[in-house]
């Protein structure tokens, strides 16, 4: 006997987005990112104004924030090493 059924999934909400963890996760590595590079400009820096990520408060932000999406989106941060 062949059972024909299909079974579609419904489209989500936003309200179910925003209470996952797949959405939140990603954010909040940037968020956390973003805070350790600015403290990094801030504490660290670079006196002279010739450091490209340093010298400057945004790109510092930056690219702290896109190194904590990188660190928590990579393979090895979900066990595929």
């Amino acid at each position: 006997m062949e059972n024909n059924c299909e079974v579609k999934s419904r489209p989500r909400t936003i309200k179910e987005i925003l209470k996952s963890w797949t959405f939140w996760r990603p954010v909040l590595s940037m968020a956390i990112g973003g805070l350790a590079g600015f403290s990094y400009y801030y504490f660290v820096g670079c006196a002279s104004g010739t450091c490209a990520i340093t010298s400057s408060p945004y790109m510092s932000t930056f690219w702290g924030a896109m190194m904590g999406l990188f660190l928590v989106n990579s393979p090895c941060s979900r066990g595929k090493c």
